[in-house]
This record gives structure tokens, C-alpha cells and sequence, in this order.
């Protein structure tokens, strides 16, 4: 038996990442993971989130216990193990040589948008909240690794050609794409995380990824736009280098 294909997608939060997570679930050779490290990161720093007490009875508490999981066999010993990884979920003291094994990609969303549907959840928002400076730093680790840039995709462009840049996320992790990527039922997943009643109402009523937005920046309030201010630049660094759609698709 061929050794599991292990995928970390690495994004902050109010991004399109549960869409993906769905998406990559729909294909028959793939299993899911939500936030392994959600549980940890709320028992580490004692911040408060909806369903705290929730998550943190459903996932290990210890970084050390949820790279012994993610590193073990796959579930279904699928040939193929799609991750979703919050970025500001690593903390400092988190090892991280564990996504040595992993073909680790980045999605990226600009921070005013991020900011704009995080307050809309949870009112109290830092920067290190949204995990733009982490994102980078995971980036930049895996980039020195490789000698070169690991795949960096952007939500709206996935939303307006979903075909087309899920192909090209496919080749950079050197996997077929799917046709079944496209669309999934609606509703929840037992793969959910515990605190998907509180961020996943939108995920939980699509079918698939859907007409891109008209996303404008509109002003935020100023302690927003201070944070947003911080972070533009480590999303401008990752926008640069993100993936572009195949001429044909």
C-alpha cells in the first residue's frame, strides 16, 4: 500500500477554508480533518471562543497528543489526508517539524475582509487573532525548506473559476483533481469540528463554492483598520506568489 498523501492547508480564520475542507472531502480517495489543533490552542492560552468548553472536550488538549494523530494512520487508511489548519491556532510553543511530511499549501484572503466577518462572530479580535504574521512565518519555514514557494491560493479567486484553480491546486500537490470537488451535499459533517454550530451556518447550507462576491473595502472602524494595517503587508508578500489559474480553464 502507497503511503498516505498528507495535505496541511494552512489559513487564518473567515477565509473560504471549510468550503475547501468540503470540497476535498467529496472526493472518494480523501479523508478530512478540521482544526486539529483548535482544542489545544483554547487550553493553551485560556481564551475564551464560542463553544469553548465544547471543543475542548472534543479534540486532545495537548499539541504533543494531535501531532501523534495527524501523523498516524489516516482515517479509512485514505490514500489522501486534506488538513485544514488555522495558522493563529500555533502558538510558540507548538513543535512544527511535524508538517515536514506534509505537501503544505497556504490560502490567503485580504485582512478587511477577514476583519469585517470575524467581528461579525466574535467581537473582541487582536491581530494575532486572524494569523496573518503567523501564516507567514509557517510559509516562509516551508518555503526555506523547499528551496522554493509552497502553493499559495487565494479564496476569491477559487470562488470565481472553482474548476480552473482547484486544478491548479491539484498539480502543485501532485494529485488528480476531481470533477467531485466542485460540489457536496448540503448540512453538517461528522467531521466537524465541535464549534461548527457557532461559525458554520453559512458552509453548512452550500453546495458548493457559488458566485464569487462583490467584496468591497469599506471603511472599517478604526481599531479595525489599525489591525487590518498590520497584517496588509504579510498578505501582500503570500498575494504575490499565489497560484493562477491554467490558460485553458
Amino acid at each position: 500500500m502507497s503511503e498516505t498523501i498528507r495535505i496541511a492547508m494552512w489559513s487564518g480564520p473567515r477565509n473560504i477554508s471549510t468550503a475547501m475542507m468540503r470540497s476535498f472531502e467529496n472526493r472518494p480517495d480523501t479523508a478530512v480533518s478540521d482544526e486539529p489543533f483548535y482544542a489545544a490552542y483554547l487550553a493553551a492560552t485560556g481564551i475564551d471562543h464560542p463553544l469553548r468548553a465544547e471543543s475542548l472536550a472534543g479534540q486532545p488538549n495537548d499539541w504533543r497528543d494531535v501531532v501523534k494523530d495527524i501523523t498516524g494512520p489516516a482515517p479509512g487508511d485514505a490514500p489522501i489526508w486534506y488538513q485544514k489548519h488555522m495558522t493563529h491556532h500555533m502558538l510558540a510553543e507548538f513543535g512544527r517539524d511535524w508538517a515536514h511530511g506534509f505537501r503544505n499549501a497556504f490560502l490567503i484572503r485580504a485582512p478587511e475582509f477577514v476583519l469585517a466577518s470575524y467581528v461579525k462572530k466574535r467581537a473582541d479580535v487582536a491581530l494575532a487573532d486572524i494569523g496573518f504574521v503567523q501564516q507567514r512565518e509557517i510559509f516562509e519555514r516551508e518555503a526555506d525548506r523547499l528551496g522554493h514557494a509552497p502553493p499559495v491560493i487565494e479564496g476569491s479567486d477559487i470562488l470565481a473559476n472553482p474548476r480552473g484553480m482547484l486544478s491548479a491546486l491539484c498539480a502543485a500537490f501532485e494529485i488528480p483533481f476531481s470533477e467531485k470537488m466542485l460540489a457536496w451535499p448540503a448540512g453538517r459533517r461528522a467531521t466537524d469540528g465541535a464549534w461548527a454550530p457557532a461559525w458554520y451556518d453559512a458552509v453548512e447550507r452550500s453546495t458548493g463554492f457559488g458566485a464569487p462576491p462583490r467584496e468591497e473595502l469599506a471603511a472599517l472602524p478604526a481599531h479595525l483598520q489599525r489591525i487590518a494595517d498590520q497584517a496588509r503587508p504579510h498578505y501582500e508578500y503570500l498575494e504575490r506568489l499565489k497560484l493562477v489559474a491554467p490558460a485553458n480553464m
